[in-house]
């Protein structure tokens, strides 16, 4: 966009300093360009003028053209309201106010025709519209589009100042006639004339004020096209640079570390989805090229053998490892499961959290620079400048999405020349945000579980129902099982959940009393210490259930626990049920989720259950949540490194221009990766105004 797109709001007509301020702190709109690509959330058609013997208090909103007169005030004491007549010529009908009453009427002029938009009733046999949008029938008529009109979302705050969606479309209208002429075209006109595109501003006049239904199709597909594509041209880019630039350390050797584990102490056959991912990671540890992979896998799917496969490689070629978790307990779980699977090999590997020991971290820093330690598991503490590698060759991030961009990019400093990045998610992601938010990123999916493994089965109950299930649970703990029941604890209202697990708890102990039953606690608020000797009674199977909060949610392994109970299980989000649930179905017998909810659901929350039933699988349910709550909301978003601020597009429904969006970017960055050609330089130009003030993450993903 040209300089004017620059200008401050305040200085277009009708804005003004002080509506500039609540544009800014309101709806972030700074500047022109920003007022311009404010896009309406849904639209009306404002084709058809109704005359007052059409009207039927069933229609949704009318429009009628007439003159306004005859203002008075009628009602008692607190229902006052400022009362006129409409008239045209088929008849005439009431306008109803119940504030502003002395702003209307100095503003309306009884000789001038007004256009009058509202839904109209009928109030003791007289029809009516309260408070109707009233527009100077000229007025409207000089204006860019008439036929069909945009809603545009606003705040409270911003109605209390009197700027609603009509005041934003006036501001538009200014906005798109002062500006007309100006816009320039952001993609070549190759591309415009291949994918069948309406110029930019065309679609940016026609998105506002359409001027028809086609053109309003049209300008959605040319900007959703357009918004998605730079997405795409800037991650595949940035990718393309990094394996041109990022010269990574070659592992050459596949040697008597991996063969001995493979050949020797590996009990169970991988999977070939185990096999298919670790080859592709093998190719990037040997090409000389820094591999930047994300893994994804459901969860139990075996990601973390996978990363100890990549560990055994770089040991084979004499470079340090670490292993990064979000939390102490998930790093416990990796350090105890990397152990056992290892303790046969001539491997040192040491554990460092935030509750280590002083003296215990002195040893673990020594054997760091003396090369003598060759895998670090910890938390955040890896990431603490105190902690000093000889030669670290491969970070592995688990839960990557709980860790901010400027974290793991503590890691990739801690070496002159960057190790290579292999990061783990269980939380499955859908593949349109996937390809947003990792385009840059090499992705692996393990997409198969363990043979022999059963399917968990989902089952959800009210609380009218709680006594049946409370027989079920007896059942279970008389076949040698152990159970989950978790409570949720939303941090808005973490005291009153916290409550909600305390009551848990008692009517638990209540229902499965001592000696014959026993039952652990666990929460946030608990120390560790206590954390952990709960933990462990569980796992050694001293106590049959556990009552707990999220805390659980990643990081415990317990074969023998076959039931997971999820109260208030309407209050959780896709992805957390489905990490929960991930918690049991890790032994031979068939395990059980139980979703626990109050009677009366709304429809989101009936549906994030009735999927949980539906379906295990995790792709398909983060589809599900994608759809129905939008890429701002599912985790990790935030921390991606890549701001995620779509205008107009939606991840959930426009999967196929995304697509179109990324093949098109794809083609023209094989043909021209840096984008020197005349017929690029557009492109080029675009993408230093889009991406001018982001830093590249990419080689840290």
């Amino acid at each position: 966009m040209t300089d004017l797109f620059q200008q401050d709001i305040k200085f277009l007509n009708g804005v003004g300093p002080k509506r500039a301020e609540l544009l800014n702190k309101e709806l972030q709109i700074f500047t022109f360009g920003d007022l311009i690509t404010y896009y309406p959330y849904k639209y009306v058609d404002r084709s058809k003028f109704f005359s007052t013997d059409e009207i039927d208090s069933k229609l949704a909103y009318i429009q009628l053209k007439g003159r306004i007169s005859n203002f008075r005030q009628e009602g008692g004491r607190g229902r006052k309201r400022l009362v006129a007549d409409f008239i045209d010529e088929a008849g005439s009908l009431q306008l109803v106010w119940f504030h502003a009453a002395k702003w209307i009427k100095s503003s309306i002029q009884p000789e001038k025709s007004y256009v009058v938009y509202g839904k109209p009733s009928i109030f003791q046999g007289v029809y009516n519209i309260i408070h109707p949008e009233i527009e100077e029938a000229e007025q409207y008529e000089t204006k860019v589009s008439t036929s069909i009109q945009g809603l545009y979302n606003t705040t409270e705050q911003l109605k209390n100042n009197y700027i609603n969606s009509r005041v934003l479309q006036k501001l538009l209208n200014t906005l798109i006639k002062k500006v007309m002429g100006l816009v320039h075209e952001s993609l070549p006109t190759y591309l415009c004339n291949k994918m069948n595109l309406i110029s930019r501003e065309e679609a940016l006049v026609n998105i506002h004020f359409p001027g028809s239904r086609d053109l309003l199709n049209k300008a959605n597909f040319r900007l959703k096209f357009e918004e998605l594509f730079f997405i795409q041209l800037h991650l595949l880019k940035q990718k393309t640079i990094r394996k041109e630039k990022s010269n990574g350390f070659v592992f050459s050797e596949v040697g008597k570390l991996v063969n001995g584990f493979y050949h020797n102490y590996l009990d169970f056959n991988l999977t070939d989805a185990q096999k298919r991912v670790i080859k592709e990671i093998r190719q990037d540890l040997g090409s000389g090229k820094q591999m930047n992979r994300l893994l994804q896998g459901d969860v139990g799917s075996g990601k973390t053998l996978v990363a100890l496969m990549s560990i055994l490689i770089a040991l084979d070629n004499n470079y340090q490892t670490c292993l990064m978790a979000p939390t102490e307990i998930l790093a416990n779980q990796h350090f105890d499961t990397i152990t056992k699977l290892t303790n046969k090999l001539d491997i040192t590997i040491r554990l460092l959290k935030g509750s280590t020991k002083k003296s215990e971290r002195g040893i673990i820093h020594k054997e760091l620079l003396d090369g003598n330690l060759d895998i670090l598991i910890g938390t955040h503490a890896l990431i603490e400048d105190t902690v000093i590698f000889k030669n670290l060759g491969l970070v592995i991030i688990d839960e990557q999405h709980r860790f901010g961009v400027a974290q793991r990019a503590s890691l990739w400093k801690k070496n002159i020349q960057p190790p290579h990045m292999l990061v783990m998610t269980a939380t499955p992601i859908p593949r349109t945000l996937a390809m947003t938010l990792y385009g840059d990123l090499d992705v692996s999916v393990i997409d198969e579980m363990p043979p022999g493994r059963k399917p968990v089965k989902t089952m959800h109950f009210t609380d009218s129902q709680r006594n049946k299930v409370f027989g079920f649970l007896r059942e279970q703990i008389e076949k040698g099982q152990q159970i989950f029941i978790v409570y949720p604890l939303i941090q808005e209202s973490e005291k009153m959940d916290y409550k909600d697990l305390e009551d848990g708890y008692e009517s638990i102990s209540r229902a499965f009393p001592p000696p014959k039953y026993a039952v652990s606690v666990v929460h946030g608020k608990m120390k560790p210490n206590e954390k952990g000797i709960s933990m462990k009674h569980f796992v050694e199977g001293r106590t049959h259930i556990m009552v707990a909060t999220t805390v659980i949610e990643v990081g415990i392994d317990v074969p023998r626990a076959s039931v997971m109970v999820i109260e208030s299980a309407e209050r959780f989000g896709l992805s957390q049920l489905h990490q929960l649930r991930g918690r049991v179905g890790r032994g031979s017998d068939q395990s059980y989720c139980i979703l626990m909810s109050k009677e009366k659901l709304s429809g989101d929350a009936q549906k994030r259950l009735q999927t949980m039933v539906h379906t295990n699988d995790g792709f398909e349910i983060s589809e599900v949540d994608l759809k129905l709550r939008g890429p701002g909301d599912m985790e990790g978003t935030q921390q991606s490194g890549l701001a995620l601020n779509l205008k107009i597009a939606k991840l959930g429904q426009d999967s196929q221009i995304l697509q179109l969006a990324r093949d098109q970017a794809e083609l023209i960055l094989d043909s021209d990766p840096g984008l020197t050609k005349n017929e690029n330089q557009v492109l080029l130009q675009q993408l230093k105004i889009n991406y001018h003030k982001s830093m590249n993450w990419g080689s840290i993903s």
